[in-house]
């Protein structure tokens, strides 16, 4: 073991508490049955076999109010693997469960069994017909997909409020739908072929023009069984009267009974059911679908009305007037809503009753769009809105930062009311559809129903397709709640059916909690069917149990998970998993999602138990040594969960006072640290890569990998001792060199001028010279020792930065301009929690500015670019997205270049500072797809604008990056 290895009960919640009835049981702390694992392992390799207690805890959790944990988790890498799972499954009487995002509400994504994740290796795009089709790996989510398809023109029609997260199969498992597909763009309208494998291990191409030859001679009962059932059903004139209308509303609860009179062969039949079968009947491997044109000529408007019935009686006269989307929001969704960066503050003073109509039209042309303008405006004059705030404007428009507001709050409808729920509660999102003329009957109903139930829910929807979702939470560890829960549930679905004939799910697929209802609203005859489907295709029962048909009719109650209260920044997560694709370590070891699960499940045991103890021996490494921290988790999550600020906690919590006390001396003698650090990189440069190496891994495996960072040969040689001269009378701005760009110089071989050159020399050129005080050795932005949970350090170096800043500002009379992103967001916000009263004084005079700020608003204007080269790729930092300026590093590149590309899974490089140097392999996780987008074409330049960063992307990709503003000084140099 290392010396300085952290004790893992440094992280023990500690509290005393009473162990939650759902928790994992101590005769499963040591994960998966040694059987099993080793039969898989034996299958399909070690590697893609997760076992510990802890990996199966992290996936026991989906977006949903379930909570089960799988004996053992696959991560398939191809076909073959599905293959062999199933046909082991079959030998040895197990189960199987698919998940990809976990973004599932109603517990589809959760198994008791072996649980495969196909997401991990499953992503890929394929534009197809310039845009018009698109064949598409099951693991893509939704916006990455979209990105492949918009330079064509082209969009997907479902279009879940998830997009950000949910991916391909989940969406075509659950026909899951959104804001504008309704009946007509969801996944079984737009679906043009789908490849899958059935139960028995066939795999079907349904474009394949011989599929249905090849699968009569694989599988000739099944393909008998299907055209039997199809006789049956076109037989039998009331039921297939009442198929056809089930589907003239959106339904996605049981299973496609239409495609029996829509497929015409076995394998047309397949293809229809396996849309919206929820993995019960097949593995999707690959979509292909019928695109559609991505109109982008917008108006948009949020529309108050006084109550729920009232904005619902409007929703038809937009319908008829053409709007793409109408979408409700009620006084509890709106008010929640404040809580998402963006939203007005004046929305939490709203009415109780107050409900809004967020309304688009959507055209390909100028006159197309006018027109839909003039149709509105016919329909506004009549409506009896009201203006409870003064934001509430009640008016169309086209702007792209409002409209992007309202979509915003309608998208976080889950999370942002999920997240201001009381704590210790468990959220239920229900999802129901009814005609869209009986709305407004339909929210009157509702309303009354919650109240006599004691639930104060939040509702919003698709109001255009009359579909509704709504929130109810309770707590799963008091019978009493359940019992009310249940109670309401039952009536709700009663209801649904008996007054509306409506649908019990709309979207969102039946799961786990509308099962026990799917009778109630299909009838015996067409639910007989059903499961006789699900007999025919998977006979012995291997997928997904449960899941769609369950003759349990307390099955809704079972499974209902927990949710103790852990550290107040996580409390509001409510698992959605809309932070996972943007996470640098989410195909390396943990998620934000993940962290927060597995701290929970932690909070579930009692102190001491044999599951607690291993779930902390893995934390570590797992959850907290492998956090990038850079905290794109909270850009990505609708309220804001900073997992990275957690996990800097975390490492806190772990130092010994020891360790506190020796960051805190390099805090106040960085001077010295920083001289000492450029003396070493130089003589690092003279004595060669290899035995660096050699001496460091050595280093690395005494003391402890997390502290003594790995040489890496991208790392380039020591910056000049001395910065440019500059003169501080005429100066426009102060310009502060990063303690990175004083430390390091160029890469390797790049000729030319320092950073500090460039930008003291571009700055001049434009007539806005900047000035670099004589005094900045021995400052830094602090984030050195933020991110690694050196409080002490931290604040020394905080305190020390902002003073010195204010000094050489004039009080702020000059801006700061700063030379690498994570610096800037260091200076500008992450060192305010940590100043003293009256350097926050001081700190609020200051004005910092990033330098690709300053070059592209303060610069380009007054440069001629003297020369260009062909195409440049950017890496914009995930301190750019934090700071809003990801748009200058694309303008100071695009003055640069005459092509400047940005890869559609740009991301975070992970590298944070030295913790690419501490775990390369979180680097490497993190980078492999823009890599493998970067590497695919040649450029002429690559660039960013943070010396670390580019190193990580330098190792990632085998290309040179440097600073954006190196390259503008190029391009201006006389």
């Amino acid at each position: 073991m290392p010396l300085l290895e952290p004790n893992p009960r440094a992280l023990s919640p500690g509290r005393k508490r009473t162990p939650a009835p759902d928790r994992v049981p101590d005769l499963q702390a040591r994960g998966t049955p040694r059987r099993l694992r080793e039969d898989l392992a034996a299958l399909i390799g070690p590697e893609k076999v997760l076992s510990d207690v802890s990996d199966l805890v992290r996936y026991a959790s989906d977006a949903s109010p379930y909570r089960f944990l799988p004996q053992v988790v696959v991560v398939a890498e191809d076909v073959d693997d599905v293959s062999a799972v199933l046909s082991y499954a079959h030998g040895k009487g197990r189960e199987v469960v698919f998940r990809a995002a976990g973004t599932s509400l109603n517990g589809q994504a959760q198994g008791e069994d072996i649980l495969v994740d196909v997401r991990r290796h499953w992503v890929g795009v394929e534009v197809l017909d310039d845009g018009a089709r698109a064949r598409i790996r099951p693991g893509t989510t939704v916006v990455r997909a979209n990105a492949a398809l918009a330079p064509h023109g082209r969009v997907l029609g479902p279009d879940p409020a998830s997009a950000v997260a949910c991916t391909i199969g989940g969406v075509v498992a659950n026909n899951a739908s959104g804001m504008t597909a309704g009946t007509t763009r969801n996944s079984y309208r737009t679906v043009s072929s789908l490849t899958f494998v059935l139960p028995g291990g066939t795999v079907v191409d349904t474009a394949d023009p011989a599929a249905d030859e090849e699968l009569t001679r694989a599988e000739p009962r099944l393909c008998a069984g299907l055209l039997a059932l199809k006789a049956e059903i076109e037989a039998d004139a009331e039921l297939t009267a009442r198929i056809r209308a089930k589907y003239q509303i959106k339904n996605t609860n049981g299973y496609r009974l239409d495609a029996f009179l829509d497929g015409t062969t076995p394998v047309e039949i397949l293809r229809g059911l396996m849309v919206g079968s929820e993995g019960t009947l097949g593995f999707l491997s690959e979509v292909v679908f019928d695109t559609l044109p991505l109109d982008r000529l917008v108006s948009t408007a949020l529309l108050f009305f006084p109550d729920l019935p009232a904005a619902a009686a409007a929703v038809p006269r937009f319908n008829e007037a053409g709007a793409r989307a109408v979408e409700l929001m009620d006084g509890n969704t709106l008010r929640a809503s404040v809580r998402v960066p963006g939203v007005p503050a004046d929305w939490a003073e709203l009415p109780k009753d107050t409900t809004a109509l967020l309304v688009e039209f959507r055209a390909p042309d100028e006159p197309a769009l006018a027109a839909y303008e003039r149709a509105a405006g016919e329909v506004l004059a009549g409506l009896g809105l009201v203006t409870p705030v003064p934001s509430a404007v009640n008016a169309f428009t086209r702007d792209a930062r409002a409209i992007g507001g309202y979509w915003k709050a309608r998208k976080a409808f889950v999370t942002a009311v999920g997240g201001s729920r009381p704590p210790g509660t468990t959220l239920i999102t229900e999802d129901f559809a009814v005609p869209p003329a009986r709305l407004a009957e339909a929210c009157a109903e509702l309303l009354d129903l919650q109240a006599r139930h004691g639930f104060d829910a939040a509702v919003a929807g698709h109001a255009a397709h009359g579909n509704l979702h709504f929130l109810l939470s309770f707590d799963a560890a008091d019978p009493s709640d359940v019992e009310r829960y249940a109670s309401f549930m039952a009536d709700f679905c009663k209801l649904t059916v008996e007054r509306f004939d409506g649908s019990l799910k709309a979207e969102h697929a039946t799961g786990r909690n509308i099962a026990p209802f799917l009778e109630l609203e299909w009838g015996p005859k067409a639910t007989e069917l059903m499961w006789r489907t699900k007999e025919l295709i998977d006979p012995d029962g291997i997928l997904a149990p449960r899941i769609v048909l369950d003759r349990d009719p307390q099955a809704h109650l079972r499974g209902l998970k927990t949710i103790p209260s852990v550290e107040r920044i996580a409390d509001p997560c409510i698992e959605c998993g809309f932070c996972e694709p943007t996470c640098p370590s989410h195909d390396l070891t943990t998620t934000p999602r993940q962290r927060i699960v597995l701290r929970r499940e932690m909070l579930r045991q009692a102190d001491g138990s044999p599951v607690e103890q291993r779930l902390l021996e893995a934390y570590g490494y797992d959850a907290v040594d492998t956090c990038a921290g850079d905290s794109t988790c909270k850009l990505a999550c609708p309220v804001g969960i900073d997992t990275g600020a957690l996990m800097k906690d975390f490492r806190h919590a772990r130092h010994s006072p020891r360790e506190e006390r020796i960051a805190a001396l390099a805090a106040k003698h960085f001077r010295a640290v920083e001289a000492s650090a450029r003396l070493a990189v130089g003589a690092a440069d003279r004595m060669g890569d290899g035995l660096l190496e050699r001496v460091t891994g050595l280093a690395r495996r005494a003391v402890r990998p997390d502290l003594v960072p790995e040489w890496l040969p991208e790392i380039p040689g020591a910056a000049p001792r001395r910065l440019p001269r500059t003169h501080r009378p005429a100066a426009a701005a102060v310009y502060y060199p990063a303690c990175v760009n004083r430390i390091f110089g160029n890469p390797d071989g790049t000729p030319g001028p320092s950073l500090p050159e460039a930008v003291v020399a571009v700055s001049a050129r434009a007539g806005r010279p900047v000035w670099i005080p004589e005094d900045v050795a021995g400052t830094c932005c602090a984030t050195i020792w933020h991110s690694k949970g050196y409080e002490a350090g931290n604040e020394v170096m905080a305190n020390r930065i902002v003073e010195a800043a204010w000094g050489w500002t004039a009080g702020g009379r000059l801006p700061l301009v700063v030379d690498a992103s994570s610096c800037t967001l260091g200076i500008a916000h992450e060192v305010v929690p940590h100043l003293t009263e009256d350097n926050r004084a001081l700190h609020a005079e200051l004005t910092v500015v990033d330098s690709l700020v300053w070059a592209a608003d303060e610069l380009l204007p007054r440069l001629e670019a003297r020369r260009t080269v062909g195409s440049a790729v950017v890496h914009p930092t995930c301190s750019m997205r934090h700071l809003g300026v990801t748009e200058r590093l694309t303008a100071v590149a695009g003055f640069c270049a005459e092509e400047v590309v940005v890869p559609v899974d740009a991301g975070c490089c992970a590298f944070a500072g030295d913790r690419g140097m501490l775990h390369p392999e979180l680097t490497a996780s993190a980078t492999a797809r823009e890599a493998a987008e970067v590497t695919a074409r040649p450029f002429d330049a690559h660039l960013s604008a943070n010396r670390m960063c580019e190193i990580g992307m330098d190792r990632a990709t085998g290309r040179s990056y440097r600073s954006a503003l190196l390259a503008l000084e190029h391009a201006t140099r006389p």
